[in-house]
């Protein structure tokens, strides 16, 4: 643990303290989003992105370790283990170079160098590769023949030929199972390797997607993770061939300046094991190496840029206080309408046949007039799938034509929209609403509250990201569950409001609880206080401390539980107002405003101390106290209403427009300017300056100002700059 610790203290350039505070807290079973929000003291106040990364790391390194004993273990019953060897695996930085060293001494299916050792041919392999043999090679090689018709005919030798060959098989193993010629090679081939792609001969490739791959090369070394993931499918799809070539004859002149001994005896036989090893064994099994560091770099890659589009996306601002129409566009079975008061409750439901094969667009127009007018729609939440565009219209043409001047209209994306339908959670929140309204209502819930909404979805279906059908499903699924567990946390919920899926997010909180939360709620009625969780079956005191400060009681008669301030703080916090002067009521009545001038004219060090607080979380409290019970998303920029619609044809190059950032990839972010087709901004674009990834410029939900560069109407293209725009 200490080689683990000091190798955490200087990745992550925080002390042995701190390094230590975290893995006992995390080894107690306390989570991120509690650590990084309630214990800053003992981390430093490192965030949770921080944190998520360190324990991802530990885990590397506990793994590491492990392997290391278990290797030191088997390497040890095999009565092979010698202190070099154990120096050797105790050495090793990366679970790779670990197998490297276990190599020779795993067990390996049934080689032509293990068959040649049955056949009793190592001490001639022995012989030749020491380069000390000083007779004739051929005529030592005769008495290792073996054609004794009583032995079984797999161990018979018949030449002195075939006693060389089989020596040459076992020399091509042991070269090959050398872990420092195998480190050269591969460091070789990761410095100076080229990755090649062709055409292949069995995949169809109709559209044209990997086009500019039928031949192509880069170096290993500068190849960017987008376009290994799409050479992978590629290859998955049989439409390309794909190898890394290198300099051989500079690694066959290496292992020759190893392994050659200068006799003309034996050199001959070496060298043949030389080009057969590397052609035979090591090159298809460094290539393969080197293309899995690859992929886990690329997946590693696409996972961190899903990870970075999807926490804004989860914070998107909610939209409060308003009625809003949730319309799910559609052809030939209709667009569906679902309108939502204040709360989120649906009022009314309906379907209107605006578009092909129906088209009868006048009534349905006439329709939605009245339902928006009947029930005081404030916006409507439109789908951005199939018929959007026509549907978006035919809303403009609406709102123009009826003169609804307060009536707006947001396009929001429904990935994900028709997997929430048909799933149990929606069966069970809308048992007696039919699966192709759900769409609708999922539609405007996205507006109304994103988070809330988007947390029942798996956020792999959610739309955001590049390649994430291509990487480990397993991983994908871990890092983004850690970022709707730290975006949830971050927020906080309302505890008599929340759904399971959103409270199972919460820090301490699991699924079961969740069901259990809701349940006791529906048979008790509506928490009166954060202490009443503690009556929640299953809900130790344990759960209760990681989960009390992320749930809301809005209903309680202590204030503090409409904050963030942790249970374990009331009675610092109640210090504090006595020390400053201030009562609970002045909490209550949002009359906390000159705080921070208070607590300066005190003395945040002696404050501190009196309230048995340390400083951060007082200065937490402190900001809570503020603004309680706010919503870090509402400082967040809102999305962009609108009343009229664009059309491609009306765009021009020059033209200056505003846009909402949709999505973020390696290689540019796609902008939303309401033209239906979303236009990019190319990496090269985004800046005046390097850019080294777009998340380091954009997120998704910004709205940022565009200039369209370039129209392809064949194509449905928009090229877009975000320079001097």
């Amino acid at each position: 643990m200490e080689k683990i610790i000091n190798i955490l203290k200087s990745e992550f350039g925080v002390d042995t303290k701190i390094i230590t505070n975290i893995i006992e807290m995390l080894d107690e079973g306390n989570t991120v989003p509690f650590i990084a929000r309630y214990r800053k003291e003992r981390t430093g106040g490192m965030s949770d992105e921080v944190l998520r990364d360190f324990y991802e790391r530990l885990q590397y390194l506990k793994n590491l370790e492990d392997r290391k004993e278990a290797v030191i273990k088997s390497i040890d019953e095999q009565d092979k283990l010698t202190e070099e060897i154990k120096k050797s695996v105790m050495m090793c930085k990366t679970l790779t170079e670990v197998e490297d060293v276990y190599r020779p001494f795993k067990q390996k299916k049934r080689t032509r160098a293990i068959a040649a050792m049955e056949k009793g041919l190592k001490p001639l392999a022995e012989a030749i590769l020491s380069g000390e043999f000083s007779g004739d090679i051929k005529t030592f090689a005769e008495g290792f023949i073996n054609i004794d018709e009583q032995s079984n005919p797999k161990l018979q030798v018949d030449s002195s030929e075939a006693a060389l060959k089989g020596a040459e098989d076992i020399i091509s193993e042991m070269i090959s199972d050398e872990a420092v010629y195998r480190k050269w090679i591969r460091d070789l081939l990761r410095r100076d390797g080229l990755i090649e792609t062709s055409k292949a001969t069995k995949g169809e490739d109709e559209k044209g997607i990997y086009e500019m791959y039928y031949s192509y090369s880069e170096k290993v070394k500068s190849i960017p993770s987008h376009r290994v993931l799409a050479i992978n499918r590629g290859e998955k799809e049989k439409v390309l061939s794909v190898k890394i070539v290198s300099e051989t004859e500079k690694i066959i002149s290496y292992l020759q300046n190893k392994l050659l001994k200068g006799n003309t005896q034996t050199d001959f036989y070496i060298d043949n094991s030389i080009k057969d090893s590397l052609k035979r064994l090591i090159y298809p099994s460094v290539e393969r190496e080197i293309r899995a560091e690859l992929t886990e770099k690329a997946e590693d890659s696409a996972i961190d840029v899903f990870k970075k589009n999807l926490k804004p996306l989860l914070m998107q601002p909610p939209i409060k206080g308003k009625r809003v129409l949730g319309y799910d566009p559609g052809f030939r079975t209709g667009c569906k309408i679902a309108i939502l008061d204040e709360t989120g409750k649906v009022v009314a439901i309906d379907t209107l046949y605006a578009t092909m094969p129906n088209n009868d667009k006048e009534k349905a127009k006439s329709k939605l007039c009245k339902l928006c007018k009947d029930h005081n729609v404030d916006i409507i939440s439109l789908g951005n799938g199939t018929a959007c565009r026509e549907s978006e219209e035919l809303i403009s043409q609406m709102i123009s034509e009826n003169g609804l001047r307060d009536l707006y209209y947001v396009i929001v994306s429904e990935a994900g929209a028709s997997v929430y339908s048909a799933s149990k959670l929606a069966t069970k929140e809308y048992p007696d609403i039919d699966v192709s309204i759900r769409g609708a209502i999922s539609i405007a819930r996205r507006l109304m509250d994103p988070m809330a909404e988007l947390v029942k979805i798996d956020p792999k279906s959610l739309g955001v990201g590049q390649y994430q059908h291509d990487v480990t499903q397993k991983k994908l699924e871990e890092s983004l569950t850690g970022v709707v567990e730290d975006s949830v946390n971050s927020v906080g919920v309302d505890l008599n409001i929340a759904t399971p899926s959103l409270l199972s997010y919460i820090s301490g909180v699991n699924s079961t609880i969740a069901n259990n939360i809701v349940k006791y709620r529906e048979e008790n009625g509506k928490f009166t206080s954060r202490k009443e969780l503690k009556k929640v079956k299953r809900l130790g005191d344990k759960a209760f401390e990681q989960c009390a400060g992320f749930l809301r009681v809005r209903e309680s008669k202590d204030p503090l539980d409409n904050t963030a301030v942790h249970p374990e703080s009331y009675k610092g916090a109640k210090v504090m107002f006595d020390k400053l002067q201030y009562s609970v009521e002045d909490l209550k009545n949002g009359k906390l405003g000159n705080i921070e001038e208070q607590v300066e004219n005190y003395g945040m060090n002696k404050l501190a101390e009196e309230c048995g607080l340390g400083e951060l979380t007082l200065k937490d409290i402190i900001n809570e106290l503020k603004k309680p019970g706010r919503d870090p998303r509402e400082e967040l920029p809102k999305p962009i209403f609108k009343t009229g619609i664009v059309e491609m044809e009306h765009l021009k190059e020059g033209m200056t427009l505003q846009g909402t950032v949709r999505n973020v990839a390696d290689f540019g972010a796609f902008i939303d300017i309401g033209v239906h087709v979303d236009g990019l901004v190319h990496i090269s674009q985004l800046a005046n300056r390097f850019v080294k990834h777009p998340s380091d410029i954009v997120k998704v939900g910004d709205v940022v100002t565009v200039k369209i560069t370039e129209i392809d109407h064949k194509r449905k293209r928009i090229g877009l700059t975000m320079k001097d725009a």
